[in-house]
């Protein structure tokens, strides 16, 4: 089963609670959230990966 991740964007002026991440196959296993940004406000600095 290809990876999931849960991620929160934490900026303040960001009005987006999480979102989920389903990779592929290919995509290499130390892909983390530093490698995309938030799909509302666009930044990448305020991603957090949400551990549950």
């Amino acid at each position: 089963m290809p990876k999931t991740l849960e991620v929160s964007c934490t900026r303040d002026d960001c009005h987006l609670d999480m979102f989920e991440l389903h990779y592929e196959y290919s995509m290499p296993d130390d892909t983390g959230v530093e490698a995309f940004s938030c799909p509302y406000c666009g930044e990448s600095d305020g991603l957090e990966e949400i551990h549950v």
